[in-house]
């Protein structure tokens, strides 16, 4: 699945460019996510139970601005599509901070959803028109900028929380004119790329249209959908309902808050390692296998977690898993994917994380308020492992009938 990778062409995005919008934009996020259910409830006194629908919102938003953006991708400049996201995400960023009162509070926040799945899934897209790289190598890094903003997002926003609500979305808007003003100065090379995508289809008397995925293509495509979907639908409880176990237990918050930093800083580990070492794993596939089977055994570990230096060790297998199938992913879809059709299946690629994460937590809740917290782990990593009974037999079955597409 390689290609030459020499002279950068004149019709593509420095890729150090593009790292360092998503680094801009995920430190962005990081400013706001953290903070939502504790500002909601805490601050603007909303139960818990309306916190929930406004996340439940936020997660959908992020869906329908995946899907549109994916879409929006293979038929107009992306160059324009970005710069209107990122400057539309800092505007709405400072409303909130001259307005983050309650009920117009969950406004912005199922606006900032769709604009975090619009802009998402256009630099997953731009992602794919870079060849001077390989796409595992590409994902991988985008991953890494991903989980450094976190990193560098959460380290910062208990102290602004504390300082100033208002100064930290002042903060949060100014860093995505950041990513605006990076996209207008460095992401020029995508308007040739979408001129010469064009000329292409005129050459060849297409319609402006994107391209039928081979159908062995879309069968491991769709299975792949499935699969992190029913990951997200899992780990979003990890984000929510783990936080409420681990106190029952007599685990302080401030410790379950501190896996996250424990998480973020092995991914950006992980990630230099395999951007030094990028072949460590022998296909995307194994690389797949091996992030999904960690996912099963971290909530398998779950079951046996009493205390925090038990939980340390299920969010470290966790992160394992998260740190090597999540970039893969993507970047499977992608060699799968036809030229003129990439943008649609990242889109939709985030789509279906989207719809994960918007019901993993009332999933978990109603299988936790039923049968306990030991039943739901015990759910989860079958779930997750039955992933690897749809996709491995499916693979084994058609890798040689695959078509890629670089």
């Amino acid at each position: 699945m390689k290609t030459a990778h020499c002279t950068r062409p004149r019709d593509e995005i420095n890729l150090v460019w593009l790292l360092l919008g998503e680094l801009l934009d995920w430190i962005g996020a990081s400013f706001i996510w953290p903070l939502t259910s504790v500002y909601l409830n805490k601050n603007l006194h909303v139960s818990l139970a309306i916190v929930g629908i406004v996340i439940l919102c936020n997660c959908l938003a992020n869906m329908v601005g995946s899907v549109i953006a994916g879409w929006a991708y293979d038929r107009y400049n992306p160059y324009y599509l970005l710069i209107a996201g990122a400057s539309i995400d800092a505007t709405v960023l400072f409303c909130i901070a001259l307005n983050h009162s309650w009920p117009i509070y969950w406004f912005w926040m199922t606006l900032t959803g769709f604009l975090a799945g619009w802009n998402g899934a256009l630099i997953n897209s731009i992602a794919t028109s870079i060849h001077s790289h390989p796409s595992r190598y590409v994902f991988n890094m985008l991953f890494f900028a991903q989980n450094l903003g976190v990193v560098l997002g959460t380290l910062f926003v208990g102290y602004l929380y504390d300082y100033s609500i208002t100064m930290l979305f002042v903060i949060a808007a100014l860093l995505f004119v950041g990513v605006s003003i990076n996209a207008i100065l460095n992401y020029r090379p995508s308007i040739q790329f979408h001129k010469e995508r064009l000329a292409a289809k005129i050459h060849n008397q297409q319609k402006i249209k994107y391209e039928k995925m081979p159908m062995n293509n879309f069968k491991m495509t769709f299975g792949l959908f499935i699969t992190i979907g029913i990951i997200w639908l899992m780990y979003m409880n990890w984000e929510s309902n783990l936080s409420v176990y681990m106190v029952s237990l007599g685990i302080p918050f401030h410790l379950y808050s501190f896996l996250w930093t424990i998480n973020a800083g092995i991914i950006v580990v992980i990630q230099i390692f395999m951007s030094r070492y990028p072949n460590i794993f022998k296909t995307l596939f194994h690389q797949i296998v091996f992030g999904i089977s960690m996912f099963a055994i971290s909530f398998i570990t779950l079951i046996f977690a009493k205390d925090f230096f038990h939980f340390v060790l299920s969010m470290i297998t966790l992160t394992l898993g998260e740190a090597t199938a999540m970039p893969a992913i993507p970047a499977y879809i992608n060699d799968l994917s036809p030229t003129s059709s990439k943008g649609k299946y990242q889109g939709l690629t985030l789509s279906t994380s989207s719809i994960g994460r918007a019901l993993g937590p009332l999933f978990g809740g109603i299988v936790i308020d039923n049968w306990g917290y030991i039943n739901f782990f015990i759910v989860a990593a079958i779930g997750i492992f039955l992933t690897l009974v749809l996709i491995c037999p499916l693979h084994k079955q058609l890798k040689n009938r695959f078509v890629i597409y670089k």
